[in-house]
């Protein structure tokens, strides 16, 4: 099972799944960079996995169904393009001869879902958490609350340490610069920075990362770490606990540069 990240618009990432003959595409925004890897390598589109509502993780659904020959998985809580399957946390979706675990993540939108295949023929296992957890960040609370955001993530961060982590946008540099501002002493974020850098200017991508990489660089997943929570004291007195520091380093990263 092949897994490959498909630009679109200007940062977004559809996830593909093949194997050779038969594919699955997680939140294709657009239509035309799906459709232009199925032609190219003769692939059958049996499914589409969507996250939540938002347009560019939405876009292309009606325009792919021409190509598809399967189900379009999405929450049961939002409105996403009909016809679709809806799916709650707990639950199953099948597709290529996969079961994927859902897992409520509310936060970045109400009713958000992600993804999870565990380890298998495939390899290592695959997160497609959407826009709930980035590379070194989380996602803008437009929606929920922080104490959604905050048990959605420490349910992802369960996840095994090798599990590959296909997040929806290359905000990864921009992160990092966030991180280190969060905890300027952190080794592990200036190593990866560094590495991230290198592969964007050699025109690479940064995903998928790992979990085991993302508590080692990711504030938002060490939100109990005397100097993450000290750097959230910074911004706002009196912030105790992890919903308040994420809250506080939500807001100070919304404004960060």
């Amino acid at each position: 099972m092949r897994l490959l990240a498909l630009p679109a618009f200007t940062d977004n990432y559809i996830w593909m799944l093949h194997d050779g003959v038969r594919a699955l595409v997680v939140d294709p925004g657009e239509a035309a960079p799906v459709e232009t890897v199925l032609q190219a390598q003769g692939l059958q589109l049996a499914g589409i996995l969507v996250t939540h509502h938002h347009g560019d993780h939405v876009g292309g659904v009606d325009a792919l169904r021409p190509r598809l020959n399967g189900p379009v998985f999405g929450p049961a809580r939002e409105r996403i393009p009909q016809p679709f399957t809806p799916l709650h946390g707990g639950e199953r979706a099948s597709l290529l001869g996969l079961a994927f675990q859902v897992i409520d993540v509310p936060g970045h939108t109400a009713g958000h879902i992600a993804y999870f295949l565990p380890e298998g023929a495939h390899g290592a296992p695959i997160l497609f958490c959407g826009d709930t957890l980035f590379s070194a960040g989380c996602g803008r609370l437009f929606e929920g609350s922080p104490a959604q955001m905050q048990a959605s993530l420490a349910a992802l961060a369960a996840l095994p340490d090798d599990t590959r982590v296909c997040c929806a946008h290359e905000y990864t540099l921009s992160n990092l610069r966030f991180a280190a501002a969060v905890e300027p002493h952190n080794p592990a974020i200036a190593q990866h920075r560094a590495w991230c850098e290198t592969e964007r200017a050699h025109g690479g991508i940064t995903l998928p990362s790992t979990l085991a990489l993302e508590r080692q660089i990711n504030p938002f997943l060490r939100l109990s770490q005397p100097d993450v929570v000290r750097a959230a004291q910074q911004q706002r007195s009196g912030t105790h606990g992890d919903v308040e520091v994420l809250a506080t380093l939500r807001e100070w990263k919304n404004g960060f540069q």
